[in-house]
């Protein structure tokens, strides 16, 4: 289907020809500046005065401004296959980046500035890009993908529920909104990850793809599902601690079934796919890990929520958003499927970031400040080792002269 013109095309500078380039570049750069802003923060290097705090303004823009960057970027441009409709591009998407830039600046200088203004233009940007998501999926008949959107919107949902608890002094409801957002991002994970890591893996390895078992997705996903609703519309006071083990244990037991699989020793030679496989491995870890917090089970100690919210966050979303930008990229950009070995080593610190994060809950409490600190600077080397190899992948056109 011709979705665009040749010559408006190439009018346009390549960084505007999709959404993946500038919310990758952009999400990237992000991410690193704000993991060694914290990392100083922790090391008392340096004294931050963001909006609100800074314990807010890390647990915030961790989340609703690297996370949902990239996940923004990955949707947009999705759509276009999905659809075959052109997706936002030029003028929209500068609009969009231009929101998104808005917000993070406001967030960490915004301090002395009224709360409505950092408020209004934080949660400006879900809703619109959800707006210009769902438009080309209604315009091509294309329900399956549809239930995005009310992902998206729920997200935002989320953090406004993040800055009404600033507004009101509500802790509660701060924790309410980023508790329920991570929970929303894994489950869109586990959705993304169902669909294409068996045709990656499949088509990498130049091995006949495993087929879906109805009783493991349905498994996987509706235990997922549950714990996303049970989150998102607070309803986990009433559940007992130890029926939530279960069904934490159960979701993880079905995502690792999921996983195995699909398996991850024939992908040893392929980095693209190794990093994704891994990344995935860490949403049942983390199952796992709630699962024994809930149970009360002690693995040289209790399990502590933020190491459980933490393997989700820098484990499974960290690594997978660095598997995905890379293989992402490169097959939008009409690049071959090859990673630059720098990738690897790029790959394995994000993975050792993860690690040390998730280790530090058992080590002794006098190192973990510096096991925060190396995990920091592992996550920052493994997102500027990013940057440098792909900054040309995204301020270039399409190898292959196609549009996008």
């Amino acid at each position: 289907m011709q979705i665009t013109h040749e010559q408006k095309e190439q009018g346009l500078f390549p960084l505007w020809r999709q959404a993946f380039r500038p919310f990758f570049l952009l999400g990237a750069v992000f991410s690193l500046v704000a993991m060694v802003l914290w990392g100083a923060v922790l090391t008392g290097h340096i004294t931050l005065n963001p909006y609100h705090n800074v314990m807010f303004w890390h647990q915030h823009e961790m989340l609703f401004g690297f996370v949902v960057a990239i996940i923004l970027g990955f949707l947009l441009t999705a759509v276009q296959n999905w659809t075959g409709l052109r997706a936002t591009h030029g003028g929209s998407l500068i609009i969009l980046i231009a929101l998104w830039l808005s917000a993070r600046m406001l967030m960490l200088f915004g301090a002395g500035l009224p709360a409505w203004l950092v408020v209004t233009v934080d949660l400006a940007l879900l809703p619109t890009a959800a707006f210009l998501f769902g438009r080309l999926l209604v315009r091509a008949g294309q329900s399956r993908n549809l239930f995005f959107v009310p992902i998206l919107l729920a997200l935002a949902l989320m953090n406004g529920a993040t800055h009404a608890g600033v507004l009101y002094g509500r802790f509660d409801w701060i924790q309410y909104g980023t508790n329920s957002a991570v929970w929303l991002i894994t489950l869109i994970m586990v959705i993304i990850s169902g669909r294409v890591l068996p045709m990656f893996t499949a088509n990498g390895t130049q091995t006949e793809r495993v087929q879906p078992k109805a009783w493991i997705e349905l498994g996987a996903l509706c235990s997922v599902w549950l714990i996303v609703v049970l989150h998102v519309f607070a309803l986990t006071g009433y559940i007992p601690d130890r029926a939530f083990a279960v069904l934490f244990a159960f979701a993880g037991l079905m995502t690792t079934i999921r996983l195995l699989r699909l398996r991850f020793w024939i992908t040893l030679r392929t980095p693209l796919l190794w990093s994704l496989h891994l990344s995935v491995a860490f949403i049942p870890l983390a199952l796992f890990l709630f699962a024994m917090r809930y149970a009360g089970i002690e693995m040289i100690g209790s399990v502590s929520h933020s190491t459980a919210v933490h393997t989700l966050t820098v484990g499974a979303m960290g690594v997978m958003i660095m598997a995905m930008m890379a293989r992402v990229s490169l097959g939008h950009s009409g690049r071959p499927l090859r990673a630059s070995p720098w990738m690897s080593v790029a790959f394995l610190l994000i993975i050792a970031a993860a690690l040390v994060r998730i280790g530090a809950n058992w080590g002794p409490i006098a190192d973990m400040m510096t096991w925060y600190q190396w995990s920091a600077t592992f996550w920052a080397v493994a997102f500027l080792i990013f940057i440098l190899v792909y900054l040309p992948v995204f301020l270039s056109p399409r190898a292959d002269g196609r549009p996008g």
